[in-house]
């Protein structure tokens, strides 16, 4: 599954940003897409992983009830939308699928990331 991610960028705290990532066939290729992140200097984490056939979604705990997943299957897109940004939040975002079996966030595949800058 290829994945294309769009939408980072620069904002002030508090705001809003949505992040989309095209993954053409990705309800028949994968079980489970979602999102990571990385800071600079920092290890990867994981934000949001959705499995496509049953629905269940598992937020990091540092997004809860801030960020929320949804899909637009007509369109092989999956959105971030991404609410009440702080500037921790700063990182390149990352959509990834196939997720792992004792971790959820260890996603097999991922695309080239898009910067989301909270200041």
């Amino acid at each position: 599954v290829q994945l294309v991610e769009s939408g980072g960028g620069s904002v002030q705290a508090g705001g809003s940003l949505r992040l989309s990532c095209v993954a053409p066939g990705y309800t028949h290729g994968t079980n489970c897409i979602g999102w990571f992140r990385q800071a600079a200097g920092k290890e990867r984490e994981g934000v949001v992983a959705k499995y496509t056939n049953g629905g269940s979604i598992y937020y990091a705990d540092s997004v809860k009830g801030r960020f929320t997943i949804f899909q637009d299957n007509a369109k092989d897109t999956v959105h971030l939308q991404m609410n009440s940004l702080k500037p921790e939040d700063t990182a390149t975002y990352y959509c990834a699928e196939g997720c792992g079996e004792n971790d959820v966030f260890d996603f097999e595949d991922w695309g080239q990331g898009t910067q989301v800058t909270v200041s």
